[in-house]
């Protein structure tokens, strides 16, 4: 897989077609990425399904990114696919981006991350988030992540690449008919860097956890 720093990935737009993909509850933070595509091709096709209308959003995002690493990511049972992430009408965070977000959905079934860092940028100061660094990792049941970056050391078992999101199973989501994806049975990446817009997961435990701002990001 290559990380994709040059392709922005796609999300889901807030059409009537909503994708068939298991709920996901939400959290948020400044800058972060998981993804794991071939990423020029890849871009481009997502950023032809979008202007074609094909991907529909589920949820109103915050439009504020935010940045996730982590020295290590594995997990069992992957899927990953464009969609388009919206916020809501007239969201102060819309930009030039006229409040829609191209991104790559990553859904792991189970993974661990150590060394987790996340942050989010709230203007002059960072909201920072530390755990699964005292040898205990973090662990998240039916994770996903909305990126538009990722880089990192990735390896994927039984990968398949090019499928229609939509016949997906590995993951534990899916993505709407006719959009490009990729699935594996297993995927480990090492010295992971997100920039996501969203995250959920079925179940989050966090061993050591620290909040608190700092100066710095992740």
């Amino acid at each position: 897989m290559a990380t994709s720093e040059d392709a922005a990935p796609t999300t889901e737009s807030a059409g009537s077609t909503e994708p068939t993909v298991r709920p996901r509850g939400r959290v948020r933070l400044k800058r972060t990425a998981l993804m794991a595509v071939p990423a020029v091709a890849v871009g481009a096709v997502l950023m032809t399904l979008t202007a074609q209308g094909v991907l529909a959003a589920q949820f109103a995002i915050s439009g504020m990114p935010f940045t996730v690493t982590a020295d290590s990511l594995d997990g069992v049972g992957f899927a990953q696919f464009g969609s388009m992430d919206h916020m809501i009408e007239n969201s102060p965070n819309q930009g030039d981006t006229g409040g829609q977000v191209l991104v790559m959905i990553s859904a792991i079934k189970d993974a661990s991350l150590t060394k987790l860092c996340q942050s989010v940028d709230l203007g002059g100061i960072n909201l920072l988030i530390r755990a699964g660094d005292a040898g205990t990792p973090v662990t998240a049941t039916d994770l996903t992540t909305d990126s538009d970056l990722l880089s990192g050391d990735a390896e994927f078992k039984n990968i398949e690449i090019g499928g229609d999101a939509s016949t997906y199973t590995k993951g534990g989501a899916k993505g709407l008919p006719g959009v490009f994806g990729q699935q594996a049975d297993t995927v480990k990446i090492r010295n992971l860097r997100q920039h996501n817009y969203a995250t959920t997961a079925a179940a989050f435990k966090l061993p050591n956890l620290r909040m608190s701002f700092s100066s710095e990001g992740c």
